[in-house]
């Protein structure tokens, strides 16, 4: 027998993003229920590093997000610390060349103009920051605010922290609309739940959800890969990258890109990323993908020649054209709310995303302009294939 439920929102979801929405929407008062085909955390959020990063990010409308998330971050991480594996190790951008250097230094500049504390190492300074790094190396610029949380965990928490109700396993088949189109709930495949506001933060599968909506979300998935070592002493003290990887993050191609991103964790073992290409839903094991990024994660650390890789996993950005996430209201269907889109930050973006969503949705002025993530900018024409 199906159930019939009601909330004041449903957030269909329970990566980090959804499961951030949740806490921060109860915690302004409102009575939410979060619905996942899954279990909490089982899309991307699983399949992530968990980076908390402003590092990447040029200045603009993402940058001044991920400020707010990592403020919020900090806020969080004095309540759950520990439980969600919450690191502030900082990031180090490493140069291969001096023209890389005076680049990375170039970048840098612009980020500190927008309140990013970016501080340039050359030498015995590097060295002391990561003994282990291959010889020879020019410099590197050090982010001390990047940082890092075990996802599944971090997602896991701020579930139950909210107190909202978790329906997993249970599949989201239509968006209910009024006559006059505006939203009035959710139908699974075990009963409808009525509310007059549903936050799609579906990830991957938010052009999916906004499309049972009846508005276009031309989000699409880009593969990735980890590869992880075995437990080891701690001998990568912080978030290490070389730095094309932020370009390889900026790029619209469609092909494999792979730029060595080298982290340890808390329990032992050594995270090396970052690979990256459109492939659609393709879940097929790359050989060529992973020895790629050993190669990469090797010539930034020799040492890790020796290590034993455990295992690989993959998993799928949701990638929007404009590279920038869809947060807020959409003005074509009212009640519906998007958190989606934010390809390889949606870790460290969700809780200045949630704060927003929150905000939007009690009719408080969000903190941060939501222009230039509205979810309507993009013609249906303009649509990419995967």
């Amino acid at each position: 027998m199906s159930e019939r439920l009601t909330c004041d929102v449903v957030v269909v979801g329970a990566g980090m993003v959804g499961a951030a929405c949740a806490l921060y929407a109860a915690r302004a008062g409102l009575r939410v229920i979060v619905v996942d085909r899954g279990p909490v955390a089982g899309g991307t959020t699983g399949a992530g590093e968990g980076n908390l990063l402003v590092s990447d990010k040029e200045p603009g409308p993402e940058l001044d997000l991920a400020l707010l998330s990592a403020r919020l971050w900090a806020d969080l991480a004095e309540e759950f610390g520990p439980a969600v594996e919450y690191e502030a190790k900082g990031g180090v951008v490493v140069a291969s060349t001096p023209d890389g250097l005076a680049a990375l230094e170039r970048f840098a500049d612009g980020q500190r103009a927008a309140g990013v504390v970016a501080e340039t190492v050359v030498g015995e300074e590097l060295y002391g920051l990561e003994p282990r790094l291959a010889p020879g190396l020019p410099g590197a610029v050090r982010y001390p605010q990047d940082c890092q949380v075990m996802p599944a965990l971090a997602a896991a928490h701020l579930a139950r922290a909210s107190g909202a109700r978790l329906l997993t396993g249970r599949a989201v088949t239509d968006v209910l609309l009024t006559p006059g189109g505006a939203v009035r709930g959710v139908r699974t495949g075990r009963g409808d739940i009525h509310a007059p506001a549903v936050v799609n933060a579906a990830g991957t599968w938010g052009g999916e959800l906004a499309a049972l909506a009846g508005v276009h979300l031309p989000v699409l998935p880009r593969r990735g890969f980890v590869l992880v070592t075995e437990p080891l002493p701690r001998m990568v003290r912080h978030k290490v990258y070389a730095a094309d990887y932020v370009a390889d993050v900026a790029s619209d191609s469609a092909a494999l890109q792979t730029s060595p991103v080298v982290e340890g964790t808390a329990a032992g073992p050594v995270l090396i990323g970052a690979s990256r290409e459109r492939v659609g839903f393709d879940r097929s094991f790359s050989l060529p993908v992973v020895r790629a990024l050993a190669a990469g994660a090797t010539r930034l650390f020799p040492f890790l020649a020796d290590a034993r890789a455990m295992r690989a996993y993959l998993g799928f950005r949701p990638y929007l054209p404009d590279h920038l996430p869809a947060i807020g209201p959409d003005p074509r269907v009212p009640g519906l709310h998007h958190a989606c889109g934010h390809e390889g930050a949606g870790i460290g973006l969700a809780t200045g995303t949630a704060q927003l969503i929150a905000q939007a949705l009690t009719g408080k002025t969000p903190e941060l302009d939501l222009a230039p993530f509205r979810p309507d900018r993009f013609p249906a024409a303009e649509e990419e294939t995967a």
